[in-house]
């Protein structure tokens, strides 16, 4: 038997010894070799993914076939002619490469058959929607790539067309650039308005391919784009009759060309604004007014240096359908081109006049512009350094037309121009808005008798001059006022809105008292008293003096209020109570922020007043702890909570 066992081999079987020359080959089948005196562990099974051809001694290897191994060309003839619809998304799906080249097929490539198209039409799926742009998509900072692009082109082709598109700003490492654009531009044929802003990326030729691939666009605004020259605007001009509006501000290599080539090929454009364009002057302006005076109805022209009195001689002869004009910080703009724009007499359908930081606005330019622009409704003059009371009270006389008068930064208005504007002002003045006008002092004023002025709405902030003497009289002369708004005047107390509240006739409907921090809980039950049946929206923010006796005036008093700010105010969980415990009382926006006394004992009560709650503002109230706040936020679910 020991033979048996030492038996290594004879001749006719094999030669002594290993069958392997190495002997961790033998480990593919065996653990233990008769020749060896070490063991080997099986090893880990390797995955192979690859065939294998066992005809040979040992194993062949063969190259597995994959459609990535196509180049470019062919696999695009394969991609154009997938169905539209969820088959081209879910292609998209599958790598970057393939995203890109669906991308790049427009329209007119796709590859149809009256087979395919009498299949799709029973099938309706992909074509529920049809093409007309019903879809909105915006891409801002790190989001706007040329990859999501892509992706918006071919995913938004078969859900309704994509009708909007806004890309706000751009990746540093990977921005949009104009393959992004021209991929827009084959997928997107509804796209109807176009937004581009700080995107310094892209140049003409990305616009240009938009501009072909997308001719039914309607309005394209261009902000902070500075590699896009005239050439592009031009081609749009071309491209897309069915421009209605433009805007474009701060492209400095776009200038007069550009536009003149707007105003010849649009003969749709009703809307043009042009902020801080370097290469913008009179001749783009007349260019652009001069041929498309007939239906341009909006036009707002804002920190261009280049403009003079030339381009308001224009707008006064050619803008005969202009209803809303906007000329800001126009720095070589004088009073004799005012005066010459409302000479004009082409303005008659002039309705909203906005003119600020223009040195050229003097009493003798306003005059003029109230006699030239009869059916002005509403006037906004801002940072006016030259305009005094006596120009002002001039306009409310010769255009008795103003519904709307808001006077910003306006230093030379005083308060004896404020009382007569109102004494002036005729029947159809309607709101008056006083925004920072240091030049109003408190006088104790002997105003004559005359007839109340039809104000329904009055806005006074920021004058630290306004104060009770000047309120007194106000009363006297606004009874019909609806709207009341005087924040941050310090120097108005009790004693001068008092007599207010009791003259007003029509009742009070929105208070805004933010910033007055003298007023006291005396005017707040007043005002709930005699105006709570028509109150709506009451704005104590920052008024410290006003505690829960307020709140409680409020409960039982105004079943209308649905806006009630006491934020900084002398609030405790007393008055949230009371709050809450008014049974008319139907409250959507509550704001309570800076309240430091309002705790967690006020939860059961803000439940209840959850019921009605829309919105709840309970920011750096400190008392209230995050798991209450969480328990609020789980129970006020329908509710906007700010904390």
């Amino acid at each position: 038997m020991s033979q048996v066992f030492g038996f290594s081999g004879g001749d006719d079987f094999c030669t002594g010894g290993s069958v392997y020359a190495n002997p961790k080959d033998a480990n593919i089948f065996l653990s233990l070799g008769r020749s060896v005196d070490f063991y080997y562990p099986l090893p880990k099974r390797s995955r192979i993914s690859v065939s294998f051809d066992l005809d040979g001694d040992w194993f062949e290897q063969k190259q597995k076939t994959s459609i990535e191994a196509l180049p470019d060309e062919c696999l695009f003839e394969i991609l154009r002619r997938l169905p539209a619809g969820q088959a081209r998304s879910a292609c998209a799906n599958v790598s970057k490469r393939w995203l890109m080249l669906l991308s790049s097929i427009s329209n007119s490539e796709i590859y149809s058959n009256a087979n395919e198209k009498e299949l799709s039409d029973k099938e309706g799926d992909d074509l529920e929607f049809g093409d007309e742009g019903f879809l909105s998509r915006s891409l801002e900072g790190k989001k706007a790539t040329d990859v999501r692009l892509a992706a918006i082109a071919v995913g938004t082709s078969h859900r309704g067309g994509l009708g909007k598109l806004s890309i706000r700003g751009s990746n540093s490492d990977r921005g949009v650039t104009n393959l992004g654009l021209k991929a827009v531009a084959r997928g997107c044929p509804s796209l109807k308005a176009f937004s581009l802003w700080n995107v310094s990326t892209v140049s003409d030729e990305g616009l240009i391919e938009v501009a072909e691939g997308c001719q039914k666009l309607e309005k394209l605004n261009l902000c902070k784009c500075s590699a896009i020259s005239d050439k592009a605007l031009i081609e749009v001009a071309k491209k897309c009759p069915n421009l209605t509006e433009l805007s474009i501000e701060s492209c400095p290599q776009i200038g007069n060309e550009g536009l003149q080539a707007v105003g010849k090929l649009c003969a749709n454009l009703r809307s043009i604004s042009i902020k801080d364009c370097t290469g913008v002057g009179d001749q783009g302006i007349a260019g652009l007014l001069t041929s498309a005076s007939v239906v341009l109805r909006k036009v707002k022209l804002e920190s261009l240096a280049a403009v003079s009195d030339l381009s308001l001689a224009v707008i006064g002869h050619y803008g005969f359908s202009v209803t809303d004009l906007v000329l800001n910080c126009l720095p070589n703009v004088n009073e004799k081109g005012f005066w010459v724009m409302a000479n004009g007499r082409a303005l008659q359908k002039l309705a909203s006049l906005t003119i600020g930081s223009c040195r050229g606005i003097t009493d003798a330019a306003i005059v003029a512009i109230g006699k030239g622009c009869p059916n002005v409704r509403n006037f906004h003059l801002s940072k006016c350094a030259f305009l005094s009371d006596n120009g002002l009270v001039s306009l409310t006389k010769a255009a008795p037309s103003i519904e709307s008068l808001q006077l910003e930064e306006c230093h030379r208005f005083t308060q004896f121009g404020f009382f007569g504007i109102l004494f002036n002002c005729g029947a159809k003045l309607k709101a008056l808005n006083v925004v920072s006008c240091y030049g109003i002092k408190d006088l104790n004023l002997a105003l004559p008798a005359g007839s109340p002025c039809s104000l329904t709405s009055l806005s006074i902030s920021d004058c630290p001059g306004f104060g009770n003497a000047n309120l007194a009289v106000l009363g006297r002369l606004c009874p019909r006022l609806k709207h009341v708004e005087l924040s941050g005047l310090a120097g108005i107390t009790d004693a001068g809105f008092l007599p207010l509240l009791e003259s007003s006739e029509a009742g009070l409907v929105k208070v805004n008292l933010s910033g007055c921090l003298n007023l006291t809980d005396i005017v707040v039950i007043s005002l709930a008293n005699s105006h709570g049946w028509t109150l709506e929206v009451l704005n104590l923010d920052g008024c410290r003096n006003i505690t829960d006796a307020s709140l409680k005036a409020i409960a039982v008093n105004c079943p209308l209020l649905s806006d009630l700010d006491v934020s900084k105010c002398a609030i405790t969980d007393a008055g949230i109570a009371a709050l809450a415990r008014g049974k008319q009382l139907n409250l959507e926006i509550l704001s309570l922020s800076c309240c430091s006394s309002v705790s967690e004992k006020s939860l059961p009560a803000l439940r209840k007043l959850g019921n009605s709650l829309i919105g709840l503002n309970i920011r750096h109230c400190s008392a209230i702890s995050s798991r209450a706040v969480g328990m609020l936020v789980e129970h006020l679910w329908r509710c906007d909570i700010l904390c």
